[in-house]
């Protein structure tokens, strides 16, 4: 897919199609009043014959438009003028993007970037068409013998804007085509079975992450050198299995020697079975998606490497699967983290945690200025929060602030949750130092309780992105989130340290 930019008049652009936006109730904007002039009235006469309001969601594709150079006009909906905001544009945009797919225009030039947005500037609007567009045209048709095709699909899509913001609409397309291209990466990789996305196969495309990019230093851990270090909350989890598991470092050196780093740590349990205390048999094919908090941080550092981001980034990834096998652990057991607390596993399903606990101490060996955890932590936090916003919890107020306010910006939002002294004696345990798990009661937030006792070294920050991380129904998938909102927070700081 090649993106450009354009500062051309909608009726004088050559192209397969033009998109233009329509608001309630049948108002045309700026730039389809003027293609509107230009056309005799075509498009005023349609909005009066009833063909489209201008709704949220609703499209009006014309063939061969009067007094055009074009060969299709797409109108798309825009919902009520006065109530349009970003998260209309990014509707919009998507709208658009599907429907001029299907269309049969090979090009096409959009308008939509012409529209007003409060808050929000021309580099955000072109950056957010690039990363929406480039989301709506994945297919998650990696293992099919026939890949499903779409006959002349889009190819080029051109942005118009004012000619005195080219510059940086270029830059807004290279930022929106690295950002888009690590949640695409995030997305396959989460759509893979866990037959083939395996822990040695996520050490594998890091590997070659690693090759591919000259700032990004790549190493994996074996589980003997786990062992020799007491990663035994870890390898407790990986016992079932006869896969072994992984501790995957990505180090990229995109700021001064010297700078300290930020670390993302990304759970990376490629099936969950639950263990020994196993889960129910319906849908339990989506635990496949249980690594993709290790599959956004892949996805960001590959969009950090693309974007040259001068900062230093760390991505650990701990690796695993979880199995009900004859070595598996079993409720009751104790381990010895590498922090040298020790756990008393009541539930072998709450696993993530015990892998994340052993990655979350390694980390202190990176002196890192932030350290942010993405895991598909707990089924409570779906039904807290949705599918709409990931759940974020942190030690640090400042540092979970950065991240809302990245998460608004990309689209990509969370929603902090209380990290109170009090829920911490739900992981009370008479044998060990602590539980892993608190009982039904806020399980988002005791979840983090128990993270945040490994944590009390540096600033930390905790996004369960388990009701975010995949679509169930006609449209399921992996969604490559939270890529947008930790490269969000990357940028932002740098422009930040300038």
């Amino acid at each position: 897919m090649k993106f450009t930019v354009k500062s051309e008049k909608p009726a004088t652009v050559k192209t397969g199609c033009i998109v233009l936006g329509v608001f309630e109730r049948r108002r045309l904007s700026e730039a389809a009043q003027r293609f509107d002039k230009t056309s005799r009235g075509l498009l005023t006469g349609l909005l009066k014959e009833g063909e489209m309001d201008g709704k949220c969601g609703q499209t009006l594709l014309v063939h061969h438009p009067r007094g055009a150079r074009c060969e299709r006009v797409l109108l798309v909906g825009c919902g009520k003028q006065r109530e349009f905001s970003d998260s209309q544009y990014r509707q919009a945009v998507a709208t658009a993007a599907k429907a001029v797919n299907a269309s049969g225009a090979t090009d096409a030039v959009s308008y939509l970037a012409d529209l007003e947005v409060p808050e929000r500037d021309t580099y955000w609007k072109a950056c957010s068409m690039v990363e929406i567009t480039m989301a709506q045209l994945y297919k998650p048709d990696a293992m099919k013998s026939r890949k499903d095709k779409t006959s002349r699909p889009l190819r080029r899509l051109a942005i118009n804007v004012d000619s005195s913001t080219t510059a940086t609409v270029t830059r807004a397309l290279a930022d929106g085509q690295a950002i888009a291209a690590g949640v695409e990466l995030a997305r396959v990789l989460g759509d893979l079975p866990g037959n083939v996305c395996t822990p040695a196969y996520l050490a594998s495309q890091a590997r070659d992450l690693g090759k591919q990019y000259k700032k990004l230093r790549v190493s994996v851990m074996e589980e003997a050198a786990m062992k020799k270090l007491g990663m035994g909350a870890l390898l407790s989890v990986s016992r079932g299995s006869e896969e072994p598991a992984k501790l995957i470092s990505l180090e990229y050196s995109g700021g001064d020697a010297g700078d300290r780093p930020v670390v993302l740590v990304g759970k990376g349990v490629t099936f969950d079975s639950g263990g020994i205390s196993i889960k129910p048999a319906s849908a339990m094919d989506e635990m496949k998606f249980d690594m993709c908090g290790a599959a956004s941080v892949l996805g960001t550092l590959k969009a950090c490497n693309e974007m040259e981001l001068p900062i230093n980034v760390v991505g650990v990834i701990p690796a695993t699967e979880n199995l009900p096998g004859g070595t598996a652990s079993k409720p009751g057991d104790i381990v010895t983290s590498l922090s040298g607390q020790t756990i008393e596993i009541l539930n072998t399903d709450a696993e993530g945690r015990l892998i994340l606990c052993d990655a979350l101490s390694y980390c202190e060996k990176y002196n890192p200025d932030v350290v942010i955890d993405i895991a598909t932590l707990t089924g409570a936090c779906v039904i807290a929060l949705g599918s709409h916003a990931a759940g974020l919890l942190s030690n640090d107020d400042e540092l979970a602030k950065d991240l809302l306010a990245a998460g608004m910006t990309a689209g990509d939002r969370a929603w902090q949750l209380p990290l109170w002294s009090e829920y911490q004696k739900q992981l009370d345990s008479n044998f060990a130092d602590f539980a892993n798990i608190g009982g039904r009661e806020a399980g988002t937030i005791t979840a983090a309780c128990f993270l945040s006792r490994f944590t009390e070294d540096y600033r930390w920050a905790h996004i369960d992105i388990a009701g975010v991380a995949w679509k169930q129904g006609k449209e399921k998938g992996a969604t490559g989130r939270p890529v947008p909102l930790l490269t969000r927070f990357l940028q932002d700081r740098c422009a930040a340290i300038g």
